[in-house]
């Protein structure tokens, strides 16, 4: 008997391959089977619960941050801030679904708008404001979960003094679970969100029940109100001055739109509008919508008539946890510390909807740009570049929530003032005048809240411009570094390009001259084809293909090469568009050998002007010194000199 050895895989070819190993993927894309798809999507409810991690849990909070804002009128304000989720963003985000139901949101709505630099510069601004947005909330959450498990009367007193050690430890729990995977982040959201939303109802419904059996203490809430602001409608315009100060209730739809891909449609949806999935996120956005706007209108009214002001103000029992607090006083410490325990768990996991949001929107537009290495395609390498930018953001702010809160209010008001703005445009190309009307109108109720919470907590933007410069500047420094790739995707012939090339194959090598598209007559083609020959050596009776690439849209990055044939009196034209000159023809040239099995020539005449210009028109424009960078493309591309095409220059 012979035993065979087997060599042990590398280590770090392992690491390489677990690390690339991709869990967050779209069915249009990588799935080639609809039911792989389908093993990688979950009902609504589940994802549901995935968003509801970081909406659900704003609760922690909010009924705190709304009496302090307000303070008996804390139920007038949030009953706006409700009207606006159900009337304003839950209706935009349903168009917003629908129209990228693959979990590309407002953001690739309004790219749409704009090509060129201005759309590319224009989307890593809005991503700028989706960092803040998605990061903050994995910080900041764990700060106020942090925050909650060290003021814990049960909690070890060596905590007490370990914020930021604490924080840390939860964020970096939070990131081991995402690289475990993604299918365990879901199936925690769904017991942390259920066990959270029970535990909140019990805590409401005894509140409610308290107000009930003590008549006195909603007469005293309503003579408070009366005494500080008079008449309703007083206390109704006062009310919509403070708004903007409860506007994270609003968090969560974005996040809702963006993890889309993971909702499971119906059997039979189409790729391209898949009906089913934008059924079932509707749903999920739509029972989302109404369970956190009741619980906000339940937990605002009892924690103001129920707690005594001067709990809610900075070192209070009930500062920043409002709904705690009651659920030590009226149900004891044993609820309380059940109830402490599930809002810890569901503040460090409400970092899970962000991060989900985050390895979906970032893979989808800057690997596209060429603005990040294709390793950004993947979810664990992005894990780790997340976490670790949440433990920098951590440590700058020390883990405290209050000096976050105005950059998290900040991201989530721009990015739902863009997806306004996106979906009035959108219904106005439609032709839907009452629609515009109405859409218009959320515009401007966001933009008012975006501009008021700014000139309020200016820190915000101060963070997201951080976050925007240093997309930004990582963006161009990738791209440039990628500029020599081969930055194509696929190449397709017309007929008639297929058989120039076929037949150009057929008599000898293939030998392609390139040439500029500007508009010319015959005899130019007559001089260069006369140029080459003479310059090269080149016989007569050799053949000769003229290859003409057209620049798009220089700033896209690889698309598919489109090439067409025309003969244009006895000459044999290629007729070709890209977003780089260089990088299309060093493509075609090896597309042309591989289809003939024959290495390809290539003829160039030398650009004349300054090289340092040169190298800058092909970076923002497409074109430049076009021979030395296809050839620098080729060596890239083909490390073996044998098989490479060869480039003539003269």
């Amino acid at each position: 008997m012979t035993v065979s050895h087997v060599a042990p895989p590398q280590p770090r070819a392992a690491l390489r391959h677990w690390l690339l190993q991709d869990e967050i993927r779209e069915v249009e894309g990588p799935y080639q089977h609809e039911q792989e798809a389908r093993h990688h999507q979950h009902p609504w409810w589940r994802v549901m619960c995935l968003t509801g991690v970081d909406y659900f849990s704003t609760l922690g909070y909010q009924p705190g941050i709304a009496a302090l804002a307000a303070g008996a009128l804390s139920p007038v304000a949030t009953l706006i801030l409700v009207l606006l989720t159900l009337f304003g963003a839950l209706p935009m985000y349903r168009q917003v679904a629908a129209r990228s139901p693959h979990g590309e949101g407002s953001i690739a709505m309004l790219e749409r708008l704009l090509s060129w630099w201005q759309g590319k510069l224009f989307v890593l601004a809005l991503l700028g404001f989706v960092a803040t947005d998605f990061v903050i909330t994995i910080t900041l959450s764990a700060a106020d979960a942090s925050a909650h498990l060290v003021e814990n009367p049960f909690a070890p007193p060596a905590l007490h003094d370990q914020r930021v050690l604490v924080t840390l430890g939860l964020i970096a729990l939070l990131g081991a679970v995402f690289l475990k995977g993604f299918k365990e982040a879901i199936g925690i959201a769904v017991g942390l969100v259920a066990a959270y939303l029970v535990l909140n109802a019990v805590v409401v419904a005894v509140g409610l029940a308290h107000l009930l059996s003590r008549p006195d203490l909603l007469a005293s809430w309503r003579q408070g109100l009366v005494n500080e602001h008079g008449d309703p409608l007083r206390m109704l315009l006062v009310a919509l001055l403070l708004f903007p100060k409860l506007a994270l209730g609003l968090s969560g739809f974005e996040t809702g739109v963006a993890v889309m891909p993971l909702v499971r449609g119906a059997p039979g949806d189409a790729q391209a509008r898949p009906a089913g999935r934008i059924r079932n996120t509707g749903k999920l956005l739509l029972v989302a919508a109404l369970i956190m706007s009741a619980f906000l209108v339940a937990s605002s009214l009892v924690t103001v008539a129920l707690i005594p002001a001067a709990e809610f103000q900075a070192g209070g029992k009930a500062n920043g946890r409002a709904l705690a607090y009651l659920a030590h006083q009226y149900l004891g410490e044993g609820f309380g510390s059940v109830y402490d325990t599930s809002t810890i768990l569901i503040l460090w996991f409400a970092g899970a909807s962000a991060m989900a949001g985050l390895l979906n929107i970032v893979p989808r537009y800057l690997p596209r740009y060429g603005m990040a290495p294709e390793w950004a395609r993947a979810a664990r390498p992005l894990v780790l570049v997340f976490i670790t930018l949440a433990f920098a953001v951590t440590l700058i702010f020390q883990a405290d929530v209050d000096a976050q809160g105005g950059a998290y209010a900040t991201g989530v008001l721009v990015l739902m003032t863009s997806a306004a703005m996106a979906v009035t445009l959108a219904v106005r190309r439609r032709h839907r005048p009452q629609a515009v009307l109405a859409f218009a109108a959320i515009t401007l109720v966001f933009a008012y809240t975006t501009v008021v919470n700014v000139l309020e907590r200016p820190d915000g933007v101060k963070i997201a411009s951080f976050f925007i410069i240093a997309i930004v500047l990582v963006s161009l420094v990738s791209r440039a570094s990628r500029a020599t790739e081969l930055r194509v995707t696929g190449v397709d012939l017309d007929p008639i390009a297929q058989r120039f090339v076929d037949e150009a194959a057929q008599q000898g090598e293939i030998r392609v001259i390139a040439h500029d598209t500007e508009p010319h007559d015959l005899r130019e083609y007559a001089d260069k084809e006369h140029e080459q020959r003479v310059c090269n050596g080149l016989p007569p009776e050799q053949p000769v293909l003229f290859l003409e690439v057209a620049v798009c849209d220089p700033s896209e990055f690889a698309p598919r090469l489109q090439v067409r044939g025309e003969e244009v009196a006895g000459y044999r034209v290629l007729h070709a568009q890209s977003a780089t000159v260089p990088n299309a023809i060093a493509a075609f040239l090896l597309y042309l050998r591989d289809r003939s099995g024959r290495v390809p020539h290539a003829y160039f005449t030398w650009t004349e002007g300054n090289p340092l210009k040169n190298m800058l028109g092909y970076l923002l424009f497409g074109e430049g010194d076009i021979a030395p960078i296809a050839h620098e493309v080729l060596r890239e591309a083909e490390p073996d000199p044998w098989r490479r095409p060869i480039i003539h220059v003269a």
